[in-house]
């Protein structure tokens, strides 16, 4: 017999036996009183809450489950007993919890009662939450791991930038030569360039009819303004990062002169647009660049997200599992979200952070200071160092598990107006 025989013979054995225990061990299904059963009052262990859960290592949702069960023992040891029981190495040891399903999670208080269980993937912080509302603050003393984290809500130095030299949406710093203005009726909307006219253009919900006509670019030779549809682009792209470049200029033949000496495209202005407005994020819907967002995963698609907070929120507009691959703001390395289920299933590295940054509005409240100054860092090490570099940033440090529940509770109204620009207006 060969070895794919053989194999293919094993995995239906194992299948086979899997079946016939999760169908002798059906018991009471989530939700319903488990005190009705006695078979789910079991001896209490050493007087503490216990946690049981019954799986296997070999189906997904289970080995999503090991590594949580494992930081839940070490954080919550002398507070909480962590139970694995494989049912299929062991299957008499799962018999008395009448399970129905791999993996399920049974909750015994301190006597050995079953309060409640639950079937699928289960996020630590839902574990947490779940003992809470029974009655069992596992964090009340909480374990080193839950300091209070990093933040700072005022700025280490002001702003005292001009403010017609500050761009309206990201806060960049304004170059003559790059910049964009919008006309409006509470005065000129500056940016620093094209790409953030295109950003605030696709978040706008005004009537964008003849929009363009309301803007000039610089010209990258000296300054003047040009009327937006009437300049000509040399679209270039970045050695390293192939991140796009934009130079304006108010004749073809001043670009092409550019072109030649510096290489890229001539693009018309509805070219441009096409091109700008190709790409965008996954939550919100504005223009993104694939070099500065959150690469994203959802149901067999890729997309992205325009900051790390909205490649979160993609699980929250779709409803769907995802996979976010973001960079550390500080350092560029990669940090890993899986979600199942709207919780963190994986983290990678487990140290990552995000950043929620915060500005005061001015009735004094802190409301969110945009998608530009948000982010994901491996350590909050290395999250305080970029806050020491960035003396005007305010926010705080958050779990990424929070960032996520943030934008899953989210109501459809208001992720259908997620950063969308009601009005055209200065600061």
């Amino acid at each position: 017999m060969n070895k794919v025989w053989k194999t293919a013979i094993v995995v239906v054995l194992v299948a086979v036996v899997a079946i016939v225990i999760l169908n002798q061990q059906r018991g009471p299904s989530p939700g319903t009183d488990p005190s009705k059963d006695a078979a789910q009052v079991l001896p209490p262990a050493a007087g503490l809450p216990r946690l049981v859960d019954l799986g296997s290592t070999v189906c997904t949702p289970c080995k999503m489950m090991a590594p949580i069960l494992e930081e839940l023992k070490k954080e919550y040891a002398g507070r909480l007993q962590v139970e694995f029981i494989d049912v299929m190495a062991n299957p008499d040891a799962a018999t008395p919890y009448k399970i129905s399903l791999i993996p399920t999670q049974v909750f015994f208080d301190a006597s050995g009662k079953e309060r409640f269980r639950h079937e699928g993937f289960f996020a630590k912080e839902d574990i947490l939450a779940k003992w809470k509302e029974l009655g069992v603050d596992l964090t009340a003393a909480a374990p080193a791991s839950a300091a209070p984290m990093f933040s700072r809500l005022e700025p280490a130095r002001a702003d005292d930038r001009p403010k017609d030299a500050i761009c309206y949406l990201c806060d960049g710093e304004i170059n003559f030569r790059t910049l964009v203005v919008v006309k409006s009726a509470k005065g000129d909307v500056r940016l620093c360039g094209p790409h953030c006219y295109f950003i605030m253009y696709s978040c706008l919900t005004e009537d964008k009819t003849d929009f363009e006509k309301k803007v000039s670019v610089a010209d990258w030779a000296g300054g003047a303004a040009v009327p937006a549809t009437a300049a000509v682009y040399l679209y270039g792209a970045e050695e390293k990062t192939g991140r796009p470049t934009l130079k304006v200029f108010a004749s073809r033949q001043a670009a092409e002169k550019e072109r030649q000496a510096a290489g890229g495209n001539i693009l018309a202005w509805n070219v441009l647009q096409e091109k700008e407005l190709a790409t965008r994020c996954g939550f919100c819907d504005r223009a993104v660049y694939p070099q500065d967002a959150a690469a994203v995963k959802v149901g067999g698609v890729n997309t992205w997200g325009c900051c790390s907070h909205c490649a979160l929120g993609v699980a929250a507009r779709t409803g769907k599992d995802i996979e976010v691959y973001e960079k550390d703001r500080l350092t560029g390395e990669r940090v890993i979200v899986k979600t199942a289920g709207g919780s963190v299933a994986s983290l990678e590295p487990k140290t990552a952070v995000a950043w929620f940054g915060l500005r005061k509005a001015p009735d004094g409240k802190f409301v969110s200071a945009g998608c530009f100054h948000q982010g994901f860092f491996v350590s909050e090490e290395n999250l305080k160092k970029w806050v020491e570099q960035n003396p005007t940033a305010t926010g705080k440090a958050i779990t990424i598990a929070q960032a996520l529940a943030d934008k899953m509770k989210l109501s459809p109204q208001q992720i259908q107006k997620a950063c969308k620009i009601g009005e055209c207006a200065p600061k």
